[in-house]
């Protein structure tokens, strides 16, 4: 295969596609973190409180297993087509979320609630090509030692949706009802109609501005993988979900595990003959790629498996009213725009990137011991400072792991080798909080400590997962004003202890983080989009082009 000589690109297109892009980027990011805060109002007018779960996890399954097709899609049938159509489905998701319930009862959809976990997965299919789409086009416009400093500012927005969502969130939530066109609209249902405008807006800027790449590969879609990928992960990612409220060893749960397990083996063999695969198992041979992804999966599982359980252990644990965790919380968003940013600046003007990539798994690791030896007596400053250096260590997560792999490889493999970064980092994310959560139900399972003064044939009292989210709700419900929660000392000794053991794991997997990223090649960063040969990017050896100085 040969390849032709780059397309250049007028300082417009660049700066109109890349403004639609962080569009495009925040509308993702706060689609996660802007409904979370919605969801009590949402249960109360709804109704469904035991499908609660539900909302998060159909967006979750159906945005996490079409990743890597939209990448291999994109490869075939070019960026800009693909990262339309996941828009249009995005807004259609939404405009039929903020709808849910509105119209009674509908037929095979059922009540309010069932609506809205249905059009969430919706929402899902169009929200994975987002992402995928959008750091793939990055990659097509820009050499890889501007797309540091790029991707820098990228995975500063995600930081920057974490601290803006709920509040935006909040206050839709809070609006009163309001009539429009003979209909009252609950101000919940903003939540979903805010991402109306700007993903219009970012529509438009990408159909009338952004060039038509022309670097298509084509070829046939793999439809066996295709669907073999989606029996793998969605059992795979149902059962990790609800193995901690139905036991692991529950039969529906261990026959999810087994259906994953034989689609990833059948996946294997059909993938390893096809001629144009879902994801090329060739490119685990690119020794970048591998150990870049390895790496970014144990950080991300860690990152959410602790950063999940910190609210819980803030608000129940230490007994912090609500709007006070949330403060304690703000520096680590705020240290992970700071080193996401400047991290993309360090990269470009070094030209490399590994030592930002080992600095940052290294202090995210330090910071998760500092955590885990928290005082039982800690302070909100005590709190603040460990998970500003948390925040610190995961900046450069956010976008380093994401330039070496596409540094690794050529340019006809862009889609497919962004999105696989991005399906693993999802795919750690959940393993995460899943695996997190059943260390957690473990530690609360352990009987509680005695008091003093207590008669010996005592009741020894235990706690279970779902009964300390139920005394979180009530304890919040009958709070005013931001008081702090009231809580039992004997079980806030106990959660502060169950949710410590929780971040000491994630420590242990962020030494395992560390670990990986030791392995990542250091190859320099091209100053230039020139193409190279396939044989020799494909292997992960050293790029033809020195870096510019």
């Amino acid at each position: 295969m040969t390849h032709s000589e780059p397309q250049t690109f007028s300082p417009l297109e660049k700066r109109v596609t890349l403004i639609g892009l962080m569009i495009v980027f925040l509308l993702s990011a706060l689609d996660q973190t802007i409904v979370s805060t919605a969801m009590p109002r949402i249960v109360a007018q709804l109704s469904g409180l035991e499908l609660y779960p539900w909302v998060t996890t159909a967006y979750l399954l159906a945005s996490t297993v079409m990743v890597p097709i939209y990448g291999k899609l994109s490869d075939i049938y070019g960026r800009k087509p693909i990262l339309v159509v996941g828009i249009a489905i995005f807004i259609i998701g939404s405009v039929l979320c903020g709808l849910s319930g509105e119209f009674g009862d509908l037929p095979l959809l059922g009540g309010g609630m069932v609506q809205l976990i249905v059009f969430r997965a919706i929402q899902g299919l169009g929200g994975a090509a987002l992402i995928t789409s959008a750091f793939a086009v990055i990659a097509d416009l820009f050499p890889p030692r501007e797309r540091a400093k790029l991707g820098g500012l990228f995975g500063s927005t995600f930081g920057l949706a974490s601290v803006i969502g709920p509040l935006i969130g909040g206050f839709f939530t809070d609006l009163p009802t309001a009539h429009l066109l003979g209909y009252e609209v609950a101000g919940w249902r903003w939540v979903f109609y805010i991402n109306l405008p700007l993903a219009g807006l970012a529509l438009f800027m990408i159909l009338v501005k952004m060039p038509r790449l022309t670097h298509r590969v084509g070829g046939k879609i793999d439809f066996a993988g295709a669907a073999l990928l989606i029996s793998t992960f969605v059992p795979l990612l149902l059962a990790l979900s609800w193995g901690g409220m139905a036991g692991w060893n529950a039969p529906h749960i261990l026959g999810l595990f087994a259906l994953a397990a034989a689609s990833l083996v059948v996946f294997l063999i059909v993938e390893a003959r096809v001629g144009n695969p879902i994801i090329s198992l060739d490119l685990f041979k690119n020794r970048t790629f591998a150990t870049a992804n390895l790496a970014a999966f144990l950080m991300f599982m860690a990152f959410m498996g602790m950063v999940s359980f910190l609210p819980l252990y803030l608000q129940t644990g230490l007994g912090l009213a609500a709007t006070t965790s949330g403060l304690a919380m703000t520096p680590l968003t705020l240290g992970l725009i700071l080193t996401a940013t400047a991290s993309g600046f360090l990269v470009n003007r070094i030209g490399r990137y590994k030592m930002v990539m080992v600095g940052g798994a290294a202090l995210t690791a330090f910071a998760a011991f500092l955590l885990s030896q928290t005082p039982s007596d800690a302070g909100l400053f005590d709190i603040m400072w460990r998970v500003t250096l948390l925040g610190l260590g995961l900046g450069p997560a956010q976008s380093v792991f994401n330039l070496a792999t596409q540094n690794a490889v050529p340019r006809d493999k862009l889609g497919v080798v962004t999105s696989a970064g991005q399906f693993f980092r999802q795919v750690g994310s959940t393993v995460g909080v899943a695996v997190f959560g059943a260390v957690l139900t473990h530690n609360l399972a352990a009987p509680m400590k005695t008091a003093p003064n207590a008669e010996p044939t005592a009741q020894v009292r235990t706690l279970s997962l779902a009964e300390l989210e139920r005394m979180t709700v009530e304890a919040h419900q009958s709070t005013r004003n931001g008081a702090p929660v009231a809580v039992d000392p004997e079980v806030r000794e106990a959660v502060s202890s169950a949710i410590l053991g929780v971040i000491f794991a994630g420590f242990i997997v962020c030494l395992l983080g560390f670990a990986a990223t030791l392995l990542v090649p250091d190859l320099p960063l091209q100053a230039s989009r020139r193409p190279e040969p396939l044989n020799v990017r494909a292997l992960g050896e050293a790029p033809g082009e020195p870096p510019a100085n």
